[in-house]
């Protein structure tokens, strides 16, 4: 057994004068040096060397060394074989570590007591800890037996995971199992919790789950009227098959429910289960389905298959009641790249009745939200070869309009830029000829157009459109100097499909026929041009030095080209006369591909010029953070203009200008803006004439028929416990401590409850956070009659954020202001409480057709998260 240094006593003149300080021998086996023999022998002169080779063990010997030490004194009685630790004791047995203010020992049981200590005002202090390896766990007194590995512990406190058992009386097994006595969980860690289920008896498997018999809920040290029956929480991570409480809810449309209880199925290493369901008391209910799969550095994906049957109002009023039976689809599916190189399937699939979110859905991401998309997609491509193969299955789907398209199967077949004339082996410069590059393209696209009430009949594939488009692009690049480069190409493309439509005017009715022919067809189009493309930079630098800015940098990227393409497609346009203005002699032209799948090709040859300029501009500043001195500040990321002029075209043979625009200023405000200039008049009916805006009355570069620009930003205080978190996270990244593909579903649903109930997951650390947008949208065009110039402006401004009117009260407010309405946009009020280790919520949608006020309150810890109290109120314009 290992003494203790001298550094570690102190004067021991206040103990009785009858014992003196003891010296440990330790026999040491001379044929095995270093083993430890327990042997306990009192030596006041020196720590002498057994050199016996063979040492008979006593029978009450230890299976392993004891290291003990004391902050004041150790006494030993060596024929009763005890000793005793005084003030701030620590004794280490293998893996089991217990410490306290004072220790006892007696070697012939082998039970080891520790108490904890008094102070003078009465006050405990040094309570006794025991750590086994796995748990720790705080106590008054212990009485621990090294040779069976039992203890008997009174008044203890023990943590595991996220909660902490404290018991009156504990047996613990050599197992490490325990077993209480008038207990009490809960996750508050406090010494005197805010609640806590108390149990008569409980038993605790370590890293596998606590089990207790009937229990009830205190608050605030006050019994509450709420019982269960028995209680078990899981203290390991994996698979556990079992039941998913259900969270109580109140209900203005659909009544008193129970809402995502279930039951969990672990099916294995591969698969697993989730079911859950809800049912109010107005004859509501719900169901949902989510398995997931994975297989380790091969693939993971899962479903969620969601069935509603909602009842509003009372059925004996028909005006007043409403029932929908709707169902949400969606599918996540996700491959290893290293699985199969080459080769990579995915998919993202959200599908479902239109008014699912209506009556199923709170959170306002969601349900502001008219758009449903999915996407598989399946790619291939063969190493060595320049192919490449994609083929997918596209859904769109407006829950406003109810229009939904698909497309399936949609393909694209690449044969990457090859250079036929070029040598195996370069040698030495490139000729010319050597840098011609031909690459092929082919799309496959079949799309169909209907109303979602026609899924699945006849009618789904009335408007059916395929299609294959083949591209065969010629490209060289030529370097003229050294920031010159000539860009010659040659364009062939070819469209394939196989219906006509045709659409006739009907003079009885006012109205457009639709006529469709089946067949098939081609339409084809062909351009070759080059193109010439440089980079011109200009500075200015101040010739202060003291200066804060140093210089300013302008760099000018313009490009000019020459392109030709010949009419190839005139034969797929006709005339029809323009409704309702027949009786004007003014006639719409179409083309019997529009709504096809890629569109009509060109019908007018063109031969001219294509231009266009791009600018960017930036400058240096002097900053002391910088090593360098000067740092670089950004002005405009982006500032460009392109058109194009037809040579040959008998009017209008300026195109429209192209404007963009991008900046980021202070690396805080985000701006973007693009437009379009008509450079020709107007007559008084609206109609274009061949006439430039600059010629005539007042000067003008053009018409603005429409632009957009768009304003965002983002402020943050910072955050109290920013180096704490990162720390923390990078600690789980390197211990691996991430989540398991198995988890997937969990993790979709743990995102959903935190859209619905921002409230729940709010940080009480960032005291205040703004993101502000702003967008305005510009158009100009014709009303329907032709007399006159209609102007829309579309103005909105989005706010988010949250601030803290205490360290315990958040608000967090989201809404927006439409301009062009001039009300107030979806509106979502959330005031947060931290109740330590309790929180509470509550939420409120104040106006428009979706109002909402609920009141939640949960505990904090993730294992009981489910443990919640809620009362909703929710108000529908139906």
């Amino acid at each position: 057994m290992k003494f203790p240094a001298r550094s570690e006593w102190t004067d021991t003149s206040r103990k009785p004068k009858d014992t003196i300080r003891p010296v440990i021998k330790r026999g040491i086996d001379s044929i095995s040096p270093g083993k430890a023999v327990d042997s306990l022998t009192m030596d006041s002169v020196s720590v002498k060397t057994d050199t016996i080779p063979n040492v008979k063990l006593s029978k009450d010997s230890l299976t392993a060394p004891v290291f003990y030490k004391a902050q004041d004194s150790i006494v030993m009685f060596v024929k009763k074989k005890e000793f005793r630790l005084y003030n701030k004791a620590d004794v280490k047995y293998g893996a089991t570590q217990l410490t306290g203010n004072t220790m006892d020992f007696n070697q012939q049981t082998g039970i080891l007591t520790s108490r904890m200590g008094v102070d003078t005002a009465g006050k405990p202090i040094d309570k006794a800890v025991l750590n086994d390896g796995t748990t720790s766990s705080d106590m008054d007194s212990v009485q621990y037996n090294f040779n069976s590995g039992k203890a008997m512990i009174f008044q203890t406190r023990a943590q595991y995971g996220e909660g902490f058992v404290s018991s009156v009386k504990v047996k613990k097994q050599p197992d490490n199992t325990v077993f209480g006595f008038r207990n009490g969980y809960t996750t508050c860690n406090l010494d005197t919790p805010h609640f806590a289920f108390r149990a008569r008896k409980i038993k605790v498997i370590p890293d596998k789950l606590i089990v207790s018999g009937p229990a009830n809920l205190e608050i605030e040290g006050i019994p509450t009227p709420l019982f269960i029956p028995f209680a078990i929480f899981p203290l390991s991570n994996g698979q556990r098959t079992g039941l998913l409480p259900p969270q109580y809810v109140v209900n203005q449309q659909k009544g008193i429910g129970l809402e995502n209880g279930g039951y969990y199925f672990g099916l294995g290493e591969y698969l697993d289960l989730t079911v859950r369901g809800d049912v109010y008391s107005y004859g509501s209910w719900g169901l949902t389905l989510s398995p997931t799969y994975r297989k380790r550095y091969k693939y993971n994906g899962g479903f969620n298959l969601a069935f509603a049957n909602t009842r509003s109002g009372d059925p004996e009023i028909k005006s007043e009641f409403t029932r929908s039976r709707d169902f949400r689809v969606t599918w996540s599916h996700s491959m290893d790249g290293k699985a199969r190189p080459g080769t990579n399937f995915g998919a993202s699939v959200n599908f479902g009745t239109t008014s699912y979110n209506q009556f199923n859905v709170t959170d306002a991401a969601t349900r502001l939200n008219n758009n449903m998309s999915s996407s598989i997609n399946y790619s291939k491509s063969w190493q060595g070869k320049p192919y490449n193969l994609t083929l997918a299955l596209n859904h769109s789907q407006n829950n406003l309009t109810r229009q939904v398209n698909i497309n399936f199967p949609d393909g694209s077949f690449n044969v990457n830029t090859i250079y036929p004339f070029q040598a195996k082996e370069m040698t030495g410069t490139p000729r010319w000829y050597e840098k011609i590059g031909i690459s092929y393209n082919a799309l496959l696209r079949n799309n169909m157009s209907f109303i979602d009430t026609a899924f699945g009949r006849p009618a789904m594939f009335d408007n059916l459109q395929a299609g294959i488009q083949h591209q065969i692009p010629v490209t060289l690049s030529i370097p003229v100097t050294k920031n010159l480069t000539l860009s010659p190409s040659i364009n062939y493309t070819e469209k394939w499909y196989i219906r006509k439509l045709q659409l006739r005017y009907n003079q009885v009715k006012e109205r457009y026929d639709t006529i469709y022919e089946n067949g098939f067809f081609r339409s084809s189009a062909m351009s070759t041009g080059a193109s010439l493309a440089t980079a011109i930079y200009g500075m200015y630098s101040f010739k202060n030095k003291n200066s804060a800015v140093q210089a300013v940098r302008h760099v000018m990227r313009p490009n000019i080209g020459i392109s030709y393409s010949p009419d190839l497609a005139s034969k797929d346009y006709y005339t029809v006369p323009a409704t309702p203005y027949g009786k004007l002699n003014r006639f719409q032209r179409f083309s019997y591909y529009d709504g096809a799948p890629f569109g009509p090709s060109p019908s007018e040859t063109f031969a001219g010029l294509t231009f266009g300029l791009d600018n960017n501009l930036e400058m240096k500043v002097k900053s002391k953070k910088d090593t360098s001195g000067v740092r670089k500040i950004k002005l405009l990321d982006g500032f460009g203009i392109s058109s194009s002029y037809n040579l040959v075209a008998d009017s209008f043979n300026l195109s429209p200008f192209s404007l963009n625009a991008r900046t980021n200023l202070f690396d805080k405000i985000n701006i973007s803006f693009g437009g379009t200039l008509d450079p020709y008049q107007l007559d008084s009916l609206g109609t274009r004439i061949d006439k430039y805006t600059w010629k005539g009355g007042n000067f003008s570069l053009g018409r603005l028929t429409n632009a957009n620009i768009a304003i965002s930003t983002s402020f943050q205080s910072q955050d109290k416990k920013s180096k704490e978190k990162e720390a923390k996270k990078k600690e789980e990244e390197e211990n691996g401590d991430v989540p398991l593909d198995a988890a997937l579903e969990e993790k979709r649903r743990q995102m959903e409850m935190m859209r619905a109930n921002p409230g729940d997951y709010v940080d009480f650390d960032i005291p205040w956070r703004l993101d502000l947008s702003y967008s305005l949208n510009y158009t100009r065009s014709r009303t329907l009659d032709r007399l006159r110039d209609t102007t829309i402006f579309q103005q909105f401004l989005g706010f988010n954020g949250d601030f803290s009117l205490t360290p315990k009260w958040k608000i967090i407010v989201s809404s927006g202001f439409d301009f062009r309405l001039k009300q107030i946009s979806y509106t979502n009020l959330t005031i947060s409480r931290d109740l330590h280790c309790w929180q509470m919520s509550i939420n409120l949608v104040p106006f428009g057709s979706y109002r909402q006020f609920s009141i939640t309150i949960n505990p904090k810890a993730g294992i009981l998260r489910d443990l919640r109290i809620n009362r909703t109120r929710q108000f529908f314009d139906l």
